[in-house]
């Protein structure tokens, strides 16, 4: 059971980190992020719009809603100033943390 909850707080940790990289490769919609994230990382779709929502109340994306000829509209992201800046930080931060930890750990694989 430990090992599945670690495991979630581990995604959930780098979450809006892999966001901002797939929008960073140009901008996409939020099914199309879900189900990126999910075959990648193992992430669930239900995790993804609250964080869109909130990256948009952040200012780290725009929206733009497009017409589709198979169902309802789409709403486009993309990152802004704010996200690009954001995406650069975190991306440091991961690395800089992701060395230290695999410093700590050394050839116990």
């Amino acid at each position: 059971m430990a090992d599945s909850t670690n495991q979630v707080q581990l995604k959930k940790g780098a979450l809006e980190l892999c966001v901002l990289a797939l929008l960073a490769r140009g901008e996409s919609y939020a099914y199309e992020i879900a189900s990126t994230l999910s075959a990648g990382v193992g992430m669930g779709e239900g995790t993804i719009y609250p964080l869109m929502r909130r990256m948009q109340d952040d200012g780290l994306v725009d929206t733009r809603l497009e017409e589709s000829n198979s169902g309802p509209s789409r709403k486009y992201y993309r990152l802004t100033a704010a996200g690009r800046a954001a995406f650069t930080a975190q991306k440091r931060e991961w690395r800089s943390f992701s060395d230290a930890v695999d410093r700590l750990l050394g050839d116990s694989k």
